[in-house]
């Protein structure tokens, strides 16, 4: 038996272990092509183990899509909090999104490609996880409208739409991402910005656009 294996360890800290070689083998593999007695050899620890840290397959995998949901949360409040505006809020939270697709390429491949064709309890966990990151996002833009000085300034419930529209443009994203390996995520967030941010600023500054010759018209 290896040193590794024979070394005590903390509970907390050797879970730890297992999930990082989880991630890995899981994102190489796939779920269902994934086994247990590779994640367990790259972990170094025996199978056995695994099972009774983490009860099962399908266990191990809702640990991975909790520590990074939960990763990927905390990156967004950190980045967003530190600024005092909408716009760079906005675009503090974007750039910490599109940096850790970037930095943890096979945490994302966990959290955005495979866990959704997974089982209920996984798809459940999916959703949870999904909510997290919504809730910060529509949250951001619910102070942003209250901050708005226009004099009709947008519902609150317009909130939850636009944040809907940011998670939805910033998951479709990461797809182009793979594809364009060299653009960084400053310049995506950039991109991203002049695309969605002088429409939120003129709504805010309480401009919209209606069809017919008017165009863009004041309320």
């Amino acid at each position: 038996m290896s040193d590794t294996r024979r070394r005590r360890v903390p509970r907390p800290v050797r879970e730890q272990q297992i999930i990082d070689a989880a991630i890995q083998v899981f994102a190489k593999r796939g779920y269902h092509a994934a086994s247990v007695d590779e994640i367990a050899e790259l972990a170094g620890i025996s199978k056995p183990m695994v099972y009774l840290y983490l009860d099962s397959k399908e266990g191990l995998f809702i640990a991975c899509l909790r520590r990074e949901a939960g990763r990927l949360v905390a990156a967004f409040q950190a980045a967003a909090g530190d600024a005092h505006s909408l716009e760079l809020r906005l675009r503090a939270g974007l750039d910490a999104f599109f940096t850790f697709v970037t930095e943890h390429r096979a945490s994302w491949v966990v959290l955005h490609r495979q866990a959704s064709e997974l089982s209920p309890a996984i798809a459940a966990e999916v959703t949870q996880a999904r909510r997290a990151v919504m809730e910060q996002v529509t949250d951001l833009v619910r102070v942003g409208i209250a901050e708005s000085a226009a004099a009709t300034r947008p519902h609150d419930e317009d909130a939850d739409f636009v944040a809907h529209a940011l998670v939805g443009a910033a998951d479709t994203l990461t797809d182009w991402m793979e594809r364009h390996p060299d653009e960084s995520p400053e310049r995506i967030t950039l991109r991203l910005m002049n695309m969605v941010w002088v429409g939120m600023r003129n709504v805010l500054d309480g401009e919209v656009w209606t069809p017919g010759e008017a165009g863009r018209t004041g309320e």
